[in-house]
């Protein structure tokens, strides 16, 4: 199986542990004299089940991604990078966005709002961070693709 095969897969049992949750939140607890839709007892062994593949499932990508190099870094490091970086890029949008918006004026004696920083110049830093970011994903779901899972 390939790490790309194995994060859709974690990603799959990530949601069957969601619905699960629901299932059994609607299940536990029911009016006096009614049977529940779904077992309990037989959804919390599906539960447990479930709980262990996602364990063992995660254990594996995670080693797989600590042992295998890309361009001299693991996977692990480009994509601890890669988060912080989407991170990074998340907070100067919105911080360029908030420095960009213009405020309406009703009259010369309002109070003039202007921004602190030159918006253009930081734009283009966050086009140049952007374009990085998109590359260093690719070089990872590359990576993804032809790894196969230890």
């Amino acid at each position: 199986m390939k790490l790309a095969e194995a994060l859709n897969e974690r990603k799959l049992l990530q949601e069957r542990l969601n619905r699960l949750q629901e299932r059994l939140n609607a299940n536990v607890k029911i009016q006096e004299g009614d049977t529940p839709s779904e077992d309990p007892e037989g959804l919390f062994a599906e539960l447990e089940r479930t709980v262990a593949q996602l364990e063992e499932l995660i254990v594996r990508i995670n080693h797989t991604n600590a042992v295998t190099l890309v361009d001299g870094r693991s996977i692990a490091d480009l994509v601890a990078s890669r988060d912080v970086g989407m991170k990074h890029v998340r907070i100067l949008s919105q911080v360029l966005q908030q420095a960009a918006e213009r405020t309406n004026r009703y009259s010369k004696t309002e109070i003039r709002i202007v921004s602190t920083i030159d918006v253009a110049a930081r734009q283009k830093k966050l086009d140049k961070m952007s374009k990085a970011l998109r590359e260093l994903d690719g070089t990872i779901q590359a990576a993804n693709w032809t790894t196969e899972l230890l």
